[in-house]
């Protein structure tokens, strides 16, 4: 392994493509690491150092730091609530990534360790209404985060808290509120509710179809963060000299009724809605509260939900269009 300015693992997962490309876009090397092999990384990157570990494994996290000044930790294994509702266990093994990677970097002397954490570390009794107050940090506790894979963020947040009180380690925490954008996850199961909407519209335009399924009533409230936001907040929490776990979303609360109403107007189309009440819908209402953010470093996510949009759902259209052809 040659010395580089910053790893990143999870290199071949959305947010961890999109990392990699602005890193070295900026100059730096870069070690990009994965556990999927690299035929199925949702980007590649030909300047940076690519291979494929199983993180969960000491002597590979140990080999995958080695040399590095910087970390980002995105490796988990998770998706969208469909996911994470049916399988809390594999959510939650992802804690031996969290923590193999964090004592290698301790033990390799990484001078900036980041966290990506999640807005699924908020108890649930904060979330039961669409007309949500926006979270604050704090109300991570008294703990009772999304059952698996909540849990076993906010266990690594706390890791990361202690390893910076014994070791003097410096880390960093963000956390994410439903990150989206192009060259990600659009189907299969593992997509988030951005993707999906933008799939099904897709579909409906290339089928004729004018019908999609809704999961829930389309009620239910979120906050949505376009992925360039979350690159540029990403490196200034690294780079700032807060420890505390900060959140990282956009404050523009819509429900997915709504949702479906933008991405119905980029697409030109109406379609009758279908509410499937039986399947996963997450907590009722969940938005960010950025006063902490704003405070620290003087920026919030600036991407509207719209204008993020319109270069998604143009990505998603141009997939599901091929996959017509495919077929």
């Amino acid at each position: 392994m040659s010395n580089v300015d910053v790893v990143v693992a999870g290199a071949g997962g959305f947010i961890g493509g999109h990392l990699v490309g602005d890193l070295l876009g900026q100059g730096l090397s870069v070690r990009a690491v994965d556990v999927k092999p690299q035929s199925s990384w949702y980007q590649a990157h030909p300047e940076a150092e690519s291979y494929v570990a199983d993180l969960s494994l000491f002597d590979a996290a140990m080999r995958a730091v080695k040399g590095a000044s910087q970390v980002y930790m995105l490796a988990a294994d998770m998706g969208g609530m469909g996911f994470i509702e049916n399988n809390k266990a594999a959510c939650m093994l992802s804690v031996l990534t969290s923590t193999h990677m964090l004592k290698a970097s301790q033990e390799s002397g990484v001078q900036r360790y980041f966290y990506s954490s999640s807005a699924c570390v908020y108890a649930a009794g904060h979330q039961t209404d669409p007309n949500v107050t926006a979270l604050r940090e704090s109300d991570a506790y008294p703990a009772m985060p999304e059952d698996g894979y909540g849990w076993e963020k906010l266990f690594s947040e706390r890791m990361c808290r202690h390893f910076a009180e014994d070791f003097g380690m410096v880390t960093r925490v963000a956390r994410y509120h439903n990150v989206y954008g192009p060259d990600g996850t659009w189907t299969g199961g593992r997509e988030k509710a951005p993707a999906a909407i933008c799939r099904k519209i897709a579909m409906a335009v290339h089928s004729g179809r004018r019908e999609i399924d809704i999961w829930g009533d389309g009620n239910q409230t979120r906050s949505f963060m376009y992925i360039d936001d979350c690159l540029k907040g990403s490196q200034m929490i690294m780079a700032g000299d807060s420890g505390v776990p900060v959140n990282l979303g956009s404050s523009e609360l819509v429900s997915i009724n709504q949702l479906v109403d933008i991405v119905e107007d980029i697409a030109g189309i109406k379609c009758r809605r279908n509410y499937d009440l039986t399947a996963p819908q997450g907590v009722r209402g969940r938005n960010s509260d950025n006063s902490l953010l704003l405070e620290t470093y003087g920026w919030e996510p600036q991407v509207s939900l719209r204008a993020g949009l319109e270069r998604t759902y143009k990505w998603v259209y141009d997939q599901v269009a091929n996959s017509f052809v495919d077929a």
